[in-house]
């Protein structure tokens, strides 16, 4: 009987110490999970500024041929009227 008693212990007690990696195990994947997704935003964030930093170099190409444009019109305009 005493062999069943200490037997059942040291059972108890290791599903006790199995129950308390478990429950480590699952939060250390929570916390895992977390920083994947932090990780997967942040490069996200990284490629939308990125991008909007392109389009803004892109759109001030833009605007600065279209300002030589309309310099150049009005150059021809002047020259025109002169004539």
């Amino acid at each position: 009987m005493k062999k069943v008693a200490l037997t059942v212990a040291v059972l108890a007690l290791g599903l006790a110490a199995c129950e308390s990696k478990t429950a480590d195990a699952v939060e250390n994947t929570s916390v895992e999970n977390a920083v994947e997704a932090d990780a997967a935003a942040a490069d996200n964030a990284v490629d939308n500024a990125l991008d909007d930093a392109g389009n803004a170099v892109e759109n001030s190409g833009n605007a600065l041929e279209n300002t030589a444009e309309a310099t150049d019109n009005a150059a021809s305009n002047e020259v025109n009227e002169v004539q």
